[in-house]
């Protein structure tokens, strides 16, 4: 059974070498805007307040 190539992660069509693992230069750049403007993001487990546990200095 041959395998399926490799496809772009947020289009589906074929990738291309120089623009690997998309297809295209829009979708990469478009992924890269999606990650300076927080459409990705880690989760991250925070205090109700908002700080991290190791953001509390008052604490030890």
């Amino acid at each position: 059974m041959p395998s399926k190539p490799p496809r772009c992660p947020l289009c589906g069509k074929p990738r291309e070498p120089e623009f690997k693992p998309f297809c295209s230069r829009g979708c990469r750049d478009r992924d890269l805007l999606n990650w300076f403007g927080e459409g990705y993001a880690v989760p991250a487990a925070q205090a109700p307040d908002g700080t991290a546990d190791n953001d509390r200095f008052d604490e030890s």
